[in-house]
């Protein structure tokens, strides 16, 4: 897929995204503490039985579980040494799910560290970071790139800058922001827009953090100042942990698409669901689509 192909997508309508990975991924019997990707790798069926529930949902693209599958991320399980294999291995098994009726995203996400000056991140290296991954995701057939959870603009503008270095794929990137707009690592989901647009992002919006219904009003500013389509891709509502450390969210499938909804006639054009969400709240999105 290229861009001008995503743009054909977009324009005919609003698009729908899937569900959560990581957090269904242990409702399935994913321990605390493990490598995902790795785990996702060794338990193909359980992340086919998931996608595929997700494109049955109704899902236009589903995100290939290569999350934090850079070399930091794989380093922190001494896995470095895999990150080929493994990020070659989850687009393959996500594509076997999509199974030509859903495109397939790579996805990666933030390094959690601050670039120079705020924090020790060379830009030059985190290019690298990205750069070595996006290479391997694409060469395995994912159909567009999705930069997720991402903290600051910076990260976002460079994880842009890298995957236009090394391939044509439509590059998404959705931010992780406090109720009112603003970024962990400064600047606000608006200043995103304008900068992530101009650098040649083929869509920017938001996910993960906090629950559709408090998200309207940012979402609505950010389509104020948006060239590229919008995204909204949040949680289901706050979480509460019990005391095995699972977490419950507040909102349930129909509540949630309930408040999708606002997010939707607020500009948001590409939609899903982040922590929290499953087929069934892709499905319940899905009927507020219609």
């Amino acid at each position: 897929m290229n861009v001008m192909d995503f743009d054909a997508l977009v324009g005919r309508g609003t698009v729908l995204l899937d569900g959560a990975m990581g957090s269904q991924l242990r409702l399935r019997g994913m321990p605390v503490g493990v490598c995902t990707e790795l785990w996702a790798a060794e338990h193909p069926d359980v992340v086919l039985a998931l996608q595929r529930a997700y494109v049955e949902a109704g899902s236009d693209i589903i995100y290939a579980p290569t999350f934090a599958a850079n070399r930091l991320g794989l380093g922190m399980h001494g896995l470095e040494g895999r990150l080929s294999e493994l990020n070659a291995r989850l687009v393959a098994i996500s594509r076997q799910a999509a199974g030509g009726k859903a495109l397939v995203a790579g996805d990666f996400t933030t390094c959690g560290q601050p670039l120079e000056p705020m924090g020790n991140m060379a830009y030059e290296t985190l290019m690298d970071v990205y750069r070595q991954q996006i290479e391997v995701v694409a060469a395995a057939g994912a159909d567009l790139l999705v930069a997720e959870t991402m903290l600051s603009i910076d990260e976002c503008a460079c994880f842009v800058e890298a995957a236009m270095s090394v391939c044509d794929l439509p590059v998404l990137c959705t931010l992780t922001v406090e109720a009112d707009g603003h970024l962990m690592f400064g600047g606000d989901a608006v200043e995103a827009v304008e900068t992530l647009q101009a650098v040649g992002a083929s869509a920017v919006g938001l996910n993960c953090s906090v629950g559709p219904d408090q998200l309207e009003s940012v979402v609505a500013a950010m389509k104020a100042v948006a060239e590229v389509p919008v995204i909204a891709k949040p949680n289901a509502g706050v979480p509460v942990m019990d005391e095995k450390g699972v977490a419950h969210y507040s909102m349930s499938p129909d509540q949630f698409a309930a408040a999708m909804r606002g997010l939707i006639r607020a500009g948001a054009g590409i939609v899903g669901g982040c922590c929290g969400t499953g087929p069934e709240y892709i499905a319940a999105l899905k009927t507020i689509i219609r």
